[in-house]
């Protein structure tokens, strides 16, 4: 269990899943996790967590030494505006924004302030996150250890140079929606086969599941998996048919290469609001 103070400035889905999963998981005591929304209903949700929750996004840099930014990209310079003259070279600063940089994060800041990006995804609440950082100018490697350690009693964190964070994105960042997409697929396949509908779910996540623990834990090629389940002229092969004659493959390529774009395309709009922000700070 870390003694660090931690605070969410945003409790919705993905602040508040990164909550449950720390608590849940033992990283940190609750009394040890502060936070703020600018939502009321997000505010009163966190707090039956036994989570101290404030109204004011300063009160949290005021008792947290890591501050964790939950969100949206187009709150980032507003919440930032907001902390600035509270968050000292003792704060470590880490943005979980999508396409917000790390540049536009400490430019923001105060100079020499601590900042790490991140992109973590839904799973974290059931401690099977995906998750990859990238460490500011000023970010120690001490900083990083401190990250993957608390990010990683939530599942897999590893870090990359920031070029990769849209790709990361594209995949593990949107990628549990296109894994439920396909779960729920797959159940409606069972149903329409036969099975009822509570255990058709229930076989088609185990499945998903027990899938993804063989890639992990064997190291083997996903395609080297796939054709031990391909027997010849048997029942698997007939449905993988169908996935490649529909596209499946080139459709999962295409939904991570958007997603990715659209994660640039946020950066961005980030970007100029940051510009239009700062000339019309420059303006007062």
């Amino acid at each position: 269990m870390l003694d660090e103070k931690i605070g969410f400035i945003g409790a919705g889905k993905m602040g508040s899943a990164l909550i449950r999963g720390f608590i849940k998981a033992g990283t940190v005591d609750v009394q040890n996790v502060v936070a703020c929304d600018s939502d009321a209903t997000a505010r009163e949700k966190i707090a039956k967590e036994g989570v101290q929750v404030f109204s004011d996004n300063k009160e949290v840099a005021k008792n947290a030494s890591v501050i964790f930014l939950a969100v949206k990209p187009d709150a980032v310079s507003k919440v930032l505006r907001e902390i600035k003259d509270v968050v000292t070279q003792k704060h470590l600063v880490v943005s979980i924004a999508a396409g917000v940089r790390l540049e536009a994060l400490e430019a923001q800041l105060e100079e020499g302030r601590r900042v790490i990006r991140v992109m973590p995804n839904t799973p974290a609440l059931v401690g099977e996150m995906a998750a990859a950082f990238s460490l500011g100018k000023n970010a120690t490697s001490e900083d990083g250890r401190l990250l993957q350690e608390i990010l990683g009693v939530l599942g897999v964190a590893v870090q990359v140079d920031e070029g990769l964070m849209d790709a990361v994105t594209g995949l593990s960042g949107s990628g549990p929606a296109y894994i439920f997409l396909v779960i729920e697929a797959l159940a409606e396949g069972g149903v329409k086969a036969g099975l009822p509908r509570d255990i058709s779910l229930r076989l088609a996540a185990q499945t998903a599941l027990g899938a993804a623990k063989m890639v992990l834990e064997t190291g083997e090629h996903p395609e080297r998996l796939k054709d031990m389940v391909a027997s010849p002229g048997g029942t698997t092969i007939e449905g993988l048919a169908v996935l490649e004659k529909k596209g499946i493959r080139g459709a999962f390529i295409q939904a991570v290469e958007k997603a990715a774009r659209k994660s640039k395309s946020l950066a961005k709009s980030a970007s100029r609001k940051q510009s239009a922000d700062c000339l019309r700070q420059g303006e007062k």
